[in-house]
């Protein structure tokens, strides 16, 4: 169930989601059909309660529709190298158009999380064409996260995410 209030990231939280790390969202249709979609950048809100999430609108159509029609979404951000994860839900989910400095943010974020694989052993080409789109193709998913999670593996998986208030 969502919390009553927002959460509030901390500044860890907010650089850890910002970073190179795997962005995947999930959002769900009438009759609990899921979509899921990769992201392309995360920006948080000067307040730290609002995540903006982008994504190549083309390759995340049918999540886009399922957000725009029931306002819900599941964000997931993932480490490789340690698997530290977090997840982030909200049901306020809203599709917005870029802000002008999204297409750098885009392309900033592709390189920093193919770079990350390409450590681990990953062909950076092969992440960079999966993860491609051009500025003019991205649309953001403004959130405000009602619920977090540490989902990094192990005991402590599942466990709400202390974030200040």
């Amino acid at each position: 169930m969502d919390a009553p209030f927002p959460l509030v990231l901390d500044a860890a939280q907010a650089a850890f989601v910002c970073g190179g790390v795997s962005i995947s969202a999930a959002s769900c249709r009438r009759g609990g059909l899921p979509n899921l979609a990769r992201a392309t950048g995360c920006r948080v809100g000067a307040d730290r309660r609002t995540l903006n999430v982008l994504f190549a609108s083309a390759a995340a159509a049918a999540l886009l529709e399922d957000v725009r029609c029931s306002g819900r979404i599941a964000v997931t951000f993932s480490e490789p190298p340690t698997h530290r994860t977090v997840q982030f839900k909200g049901s306020d989910a809203r599709i917005l158009p870029p802000e002008p400095d999204d297409g750098a943010l885009a392309a900033a974020y592709v390189d920093a999380f193919a770079s990350a694989l390409t450590q681990l052993g990953y062909s950076g080409e092969v992440i960079r064409a999966v993860l491609a789109s051009e500025a003019d193709e991205l649309v953001a998913v403004s959130f405000t996260p009602s619920a977090g999670f540490s989902q990094t593996p192990g005991p402590n998986a599942g466990t709400a995410l202390g974030a200040g208030r």
